[in-house]
């Protein structure tokens, strides 16, 4: 049964986070909002959806194993196994000029992580703290974008192409968008109550279960963006949307649910996963700027680092 939960769970999070990426994405356009803006904001909050919505239900459940190891496994999860697989399949090519100033923005954000973490608590101020980075991030990015027209603002104008053409029809599109809402949350509600059953039952930690099952499978809908990219032959696409997505993650996701529902940090994770989330998000950023491309042996790496994690971090259910 608890299987059951997790798989109808993971079923309804990739459904709606798609349905609510094309019908806001459609919805925008009819309303005439930017390409600029659509790729910054609906696209990246879009993929994130699900991530969100999971941690938010984690944390209100009382698991904040859930709730946290969701965010950080996400990332992990995000560069080791999908963009590695992404530049296995089709090496990708990259933009000093986003890498600069994304992936800056993105160490920023990996490191205020690292200091909520540390402190063992995730409380209101901090979240604050963090909304409050990505709103600076996000006004920034629109200000420079609106003058300057360079590779990184390219980029964020094309992030629309990710989402697959939505209705023409605004209500329709809005219907889409409000269908992919209610599905995000439903399976939020299934993976979590599912998560809980099977680590009770199991007896592993929720920390686990965050970390891995619950986190790739939130990351889904990042997976699909980064595989059509890459069948496009668009893989500075796959890698804009990793970076995005890890910064709604970090910034987003976790202020949020700080926010709404302070929660302690599970002392594992500050021990061990954060660390290899930065190693993770330096490997992706030292890798993408050597070579202007992201290449096939160089993913291999990151898949293996993903082997790696997983054996490590899945050490107590091999033992077992």
């Amino acid at each position: 049964m608890d299987y059951i939960l997790i798989a109808a769970g993971l079923v309804c999070l990739f459904a709606g986070g798609e349905a609510l990426v094309r019908g806001s994405v459609a919805t925008a356009h009819k309303l005439g909002v930017s390409p600029l803006l659509i790729g910054l904001t609906l696209v990246g909050f879009g993929t994130s959806a699900p991530e969100l919505v999971t941690s938010v239900a984690a944390a209100f459940a009382g698991s904040p194993g859930i709730a946290v190891g969701n965010v950080v496994g996400s990332n992990i999860a995000n560069i080791l196994l999908i963009l590695g697989l992404t530049a296995v399949i089709v090496p990708i090519v990259t933009s000093r000029d986003a890498i600069y100033r994304d992936g800056l923005a993105l160490i920023i954000a990996s490191l205020a992580c690292l200091g909520i973490v540390l402190t063992g608590f995730a409380n209101q101020v901090h979240g604050i703290i963090l909304i409050v980075l990505l709103g600076v991030y996000l006004a920034y990015t629109i200000y420079r974008e609106q003058r300057v027209q360079d590779a990184a603002s390219d980029l964020h104008r094309a992030e629309t192409e990710i989402a697959e053409p939505g209705p023409q029809q605004l209500p329709t599109a809005l219907t889409l968008a409000l269908a992919g809402l209610v599905l995000t949350v439903l399976g939020a509600k299934l993976l979590v109550s599912g998560a809980i059953a099977l680590a009770e039952s199991a007896g592993l930690s929720e920390t686990l279960i965050g970390l891995t099952i619950v986190a790739v499978g939130t990351s889904l809908p990042e997976l699909s963006a980064s595989i059509v990219a890459a069948i496009r032959r668009q893989t500075d696409l796959a890698l804009g949307n990793i970076l995005g997505s890890n910064l709604f993650n970090t910034l987003g996701i976790l202020g949020i649910t700080a926010i709404v529902h302070p929660l302690e940090i599970p002392v594992e994770i500050a021990r061990f996963d954060i660390w290899v989330m930065l190693a993770a998000t330096a490997a992706m950023l030292a890798f993408a700027l050597t070579g202007g491309r992201l290449c096939r042996w160089e993913g291999g790496v990151l898949l293996a680092g993903y082997g790696a994690y997983l054996a490590w971090t899945c050490r107590e259910v091999f033992a077992a």
